[in-house]
């Protein structure tokens, strides 16, 4: 992919969310919920502190993260839609 987010941005994939719930019911497409489950696909050099030193982000590209419902701005890449949002903006990567 030709993108690279700049600063503390990272471009995100969303990870498909389940079709059916636990009970086995079918999950019609109009009323699925957009996962706020992703995994990074590129991530920007990071931010400059005072000193003007580099300060690497907390994660890394493939890394599975949860973000906040309406964290980030949608694109579309190569037909793909992602997401780009700060590092701010992740909640926590799960391991």
């Amino acid at each position: 992919m030709a993108f690279k987010p700049l600063h503390d941005r990272v471009l995100v994939r969303r990870v498909a969310s389940d079709e059916k719930t636990k009970g086995g019911l079918i999950i019609p497409e109009s009323a699925k919920e957009k996962p706020a489950e992703g995994e990074i696909v590129a991530v920007g050099t990071g931010l400059r502190d005072e000193d003007g030193d580099r300060i690497a982000l907390d994660v890394n590209v493939g890394d599975r993260i949860l973000f906040g419902k309406w964290s980030g701005t949608e694109i579309t890449l190569e037909g793909e839609e992602l997401l780009i949002m700060k590092e701010s903006d992740i909640l926590g990567v799960i391991a």
